[in-house]
């Protein structure tokens, strides 16, 4: 079914008021997953809204929490998302953030008490177009093991990273630290095929092939234990700073019933021209887009998701007939 962008928007926030979510709580969550399904990345689109909706029933997240700010110093503040779906908070540490970094030059914007936050890209993107160099790291439900070890104790722990560019859109960076999407096992799963070897362990800790036995066990981390050690650096950002839960201590998002999970979120924000200067860098990074362009088959880094972002914005975008039906049934339970 095609819909336009404020009707998915409209869509999902009735569906999580009707769920218990405040409305500034269910606005700012409906717009971070209607610009997440237009820039191509549905997984943190509208098929999230059922899994928020049931954290409001079972208690994972509390829909009437308002985040505030719990400590502050120049360029670094805190924010505590009450326990309650990330957007709000993380929409008030943007905001924080670019302020701070103008008036400091730089800026770090932690969030603690936290939820699953979606598509990183989106906020680092939006500072990019006020001229910010912005950096974005969440923390998840454990997935992958530490380098030597075999058992689940960090999330697979996202790094968005976005540089604002002279009269272009900015480049956007976005990756999660896992080797492989989970979803990409869970569908070898369902089919009855086998993995590669280095996805994953099984719940023994031994490398799998078998889809199943990987669901029970662990992710890898991409480029093996480099990967692990950027994805500890990630937690220690955003947990040990801001006083949220490790991965290992959050129930798993495959779940409906389960704890609060307390993750953090963190916000590191550049001004450029506290260093080398605005036209400094601008004229350096037109230099390294101009090389990548020099190349046949480079693209730059966020320009598909812009693309589909605007095409949904005149077009708009298709979703299943059974997830609207299903939002449906939410916004009018």
């Amino acid at each position: 079914m095609r819909i336009t962008l404020d009707q998915a928007e409209a869509l999902a926030r009735a569906a999580l008021v009707a769920s218990g979510a405040g409305a500034e709580m269910a606005a700012a969550t409906a717009r971070a997953l209607a610009a997440a399904e237009a820039a191509g990345q549905a997984g943190h689109g509208l098929s999230r809204v059922p899994q928020y909706a049931a954290f409001l029933k079972n208690g994972r997240a509390d829909g009437a929490a308002t985040p505030r700010i719990v400590n502050e110093r120049g360029g670094a503040v805190l924010v505590d998302a009450r326990h309650g779906l990330a957007y709000p908070a993380l929409a008030m540490a943007e905001s924080e953030a670019a302020w701070r970094a103008r008036a400091h030059g730089v800026a770090f914007a932690g969030v603690t008490n936290s939820h699953h936050s979606g598509a990183m890209g989106l906020p680092v993107a939006r500072l990019a177009r006020q001229g910010l160099v912005a950096l974005a790291f969440t923390n998840s439900p454990a997935a992958m093991p530490v380098p030597g070890g075999r058992r689940p104790l960090m999330g697979t722990n996202p790094v968005a990273a976005a540089f604002p560019r002279r009269d272009a859109s900015p480049l956007v960076i976005d990756m999660a630290l896992s080797e492989v999407a989970r979803g990409k096992i869970m569908v070898a799963a369902k089919e009855g095929r086998p993995i590669p070897e280095g996805w994953a362990l099984d719940a023994e800790g031994r490398p799998t092939t078998d889809a199943n036995a990987a669901l029970s066990g662990a992710m890898l981390a991409m480029g093996g234990t480099k990967g692990a050690l950027l994805a500890m650096v990630v937690e220690l950002l955003c947990c040990a700073l801001t006083g949220a839960a490790f991965g290992f201590e959050a129930d798993s998002f495959f779940q409906d019933e389960g704890n609060r999970p307390r993750l953090g979120q963190a916000l590191m924000v550049v001004d450029p021209g506290a260093l080398a200067g605005s036209d400094a860098f601008a004229a350096r990074i037109e230099a390294f887009v101009a090389a990548m362009a020099a190349e046949d088959g480079v693209r730059l880094p966020g320009s598909r998701r812009d693309a589909l972002a605007a095409r949904a914005a005149a077009d708009g975008i298709e979703i299943p007939d059974a997830l609207h039906a299903r939002l449906t049934a939410l916004a009018t339970a």
